[in-house]
């Protein structure tokens, strides 16, 4: 295994315990004022793991890093095979009070569903700007 690869394991493995003992209320703590709280900054590496997966495998089999159109589609299909119970299923326990595009109180609760629409509205508004009016 490349010496990288084994650094990345290793972060990851040693991590992991060190994170476990990290208590619900530590983990909502803003580390200083104007910063991420831990549980902010494992969701950032989280959305990061997920987008970098795609981008990944599909640099594997593609001769150029074109994948936003592919990655949504995929995103698409994901959507459209989800569940209806689990697309109603109203959690209350969420983020969407700092990750979402149009966020939702945290005494509120929400739905996977709101959470893939909220996602499709945070694209065209992003496409919007790229784009004008069109998008």
């Amino acid at each position: 295994m490349d010496q990288w690869l084994a650094d990345f394991k290793e972060t990851v493995d040693s991590a992991a315990p060190r994170l476990l003992q990290i208590t619900e209320a530590q983990s909502e703590q803003p580390r200083a004022e104007d910063h991420w709280s831990s549980k902010q900054i494992i969701g950032h590496l989280i959305d990061s793991a997920a987008n970098n997966h795609a981008r990944f495998v599909l640099g594997q089999i593609k001769d150029d890093f074109e994948l936003w159109r592919a990655y949504n589609l995929h995103l698409l299909h994901v959507m459209s095979w989800a569940a209806p119970a689990k697309l109603h299923h109203r959690c209350t326990q969420h983020s969407l009070q700092t990750i979402a595009f149009e966020t939702v109180s945290e005494s509120e609760p929400a739905t996977l569903e709101y959470l893939m629409q909220d996602y499709v509205v945070h694209l065209k508004h992003h496409l919007g700007q790229i784009l004008g009016a069109s998008a």
